[in-house]
């Protein structure tokens, strides 16, 4: 059977359609007996109609306190942020922030919402969502909205490709996430789906592993039960033969020294 024993995309009350706490997220991590878990709540304009106000982040904004060892798991902190436009923008990169929550000013002068918020963060899970900015887009700017979200430094992984159905040229994309030492998401959630996307998620895994391009895996969890139960990737990987040691997740040491290849590191983890 394929080990996998980190859940890197998981989600929190904090992401308002989910129902866990991170504590729950935790004790659930432990009882499937993962090494670590990663929690990745949204970092988007869906969460709150005021979306531009700092302090709707706040929780993002001091995940540090989250401790890093919690019922003999690692944790790491994230957040899954938006893609915003054809050029691969994260969320809030045209935000400006001049005070903190308190309304005093920043010592360090205006920053981007985007700054702000991911400062603290170990890295960062960039995904579409919203689908409006990308209509009438063909393949090459679909191509190149990822392309260009790769090159941020704190983005390892592109969350959910085979979900959207944008069109893309797959191989400049999976050859560039390689090059940067960053993963390609193979999502729990999106396996359940019905219609075309299981397949699509199949499609980019088999293109993959033909290119030894390492992946992640993430349940997607909304609620706590979902931690760690990998069921369908777990067959889909083994029914395509995906080769073990591409797969980042398979322990906590593989998922860390994966960090730290894109330039990207965990502190006291």
């Amino acid at each position: 059977m394929i080990e996998i024993k980190c859940d890197v995309h998981t989600h929190t009350l904090y992401s308002r359609h989910a129902f866990s706490t991170i504590e729950e997220n935790v004790r659930a991590a432990s009882e499937q007996g993962l090494e670590l878990l990663a929690t990745t709540d949204h970092y988007s304009p869906m969460l709150y109609p005021d979306y531009k106000n700092l302090r709707n982040y706040q929780y993002l904004c001091v995940s540090h306190l989250i401790p890093r060892e919690w019922m003999g798991v690692s944790v790491l902190r994230g957040c899954e942020a938006d893609i915003v436009d054809l050029d691969g923008h994260l969320f809030g990169y045209d935000i400006p922030i001049r005070n903190n929550i308190d309304d005093d000013p920043y010592p360090d002068g205006e920053k981007s919402l985007l700054e702000r918020v991911i400062k603290p963060m170990d890295y960062v899970i960039a995904s579409v969502h919203r689908m409006s900015f990308t209509k009438d887009a063909g393949s090459r700017q679909c191509t190149e909205l990822y392309l260009k979200a790769l090159e941020q430094p704190k983005v390892l992984i592109l969350g959910h490709i085979g979900r959207t159905g944008l069109p893309l040229e797959l191989d400049p994309i999976l050859l560039r996430a390689k090059e940067l030492h960053k993963l390609i998401e193979i999502n729990e959630h999106s396996l359940c789906d019905e219609g075309e996307i299981p397949k699509r998620c199949r499609e980019i895994a088999v293109r993959c592993a033909e290119l030894s391009v390492p992946i992640s895996t993430g349940t997607d969890a909304h609620i706590s039960f979902r931690i760690g139960k990998f069921d369908k990737v777990r067959s889909m990987l083994s029914e395509i033969r995906f080769p073990e040691e591409l797969i980042a997740t398979r322990s906590r040491e593989s998922f860390l020294e994966n960090l730290r290849a894109a330039g990207l590191s965990a502190k006291g983890c």
